[in-house]
């Protein structure tokens, strides 16, 4: 999975370090540092503390390979 935080909209609310300690925390008062690829262990308290954000400031993305399942080959 890859997280991308707009940090322009970012307002330091910190709900995202609050629900997901592993994948963000606040440096400062208002300074936000985050992991931008946690490990798949990690992935429901990601999605919560995206889901969480008041502005809506985190994406959600899936790797392509990693956690897209796997296609049949048609013969």
């Amino acid at each position: 999975m890859r997280v991308v935080v707009d940090l322009s909209r970012c307002q330091g609310y910190a709900q995202c370090a609050f629900l997901a300690p592993d994948a963000f925390r606040m440096h400062g008062e208002e300074a936000l540092m985050y992991d931008p690829t946690p490990d798949d262990a990690r992935r429901e308290q990601v999605l919560r503390a995206a889901a969480a954000c008041p502005v809506q400031a985190i994406l959600v993305d899936r790797l392509e390979g990693r956690d897209a399942p796997a296609k049949a080959s048609a013969s």
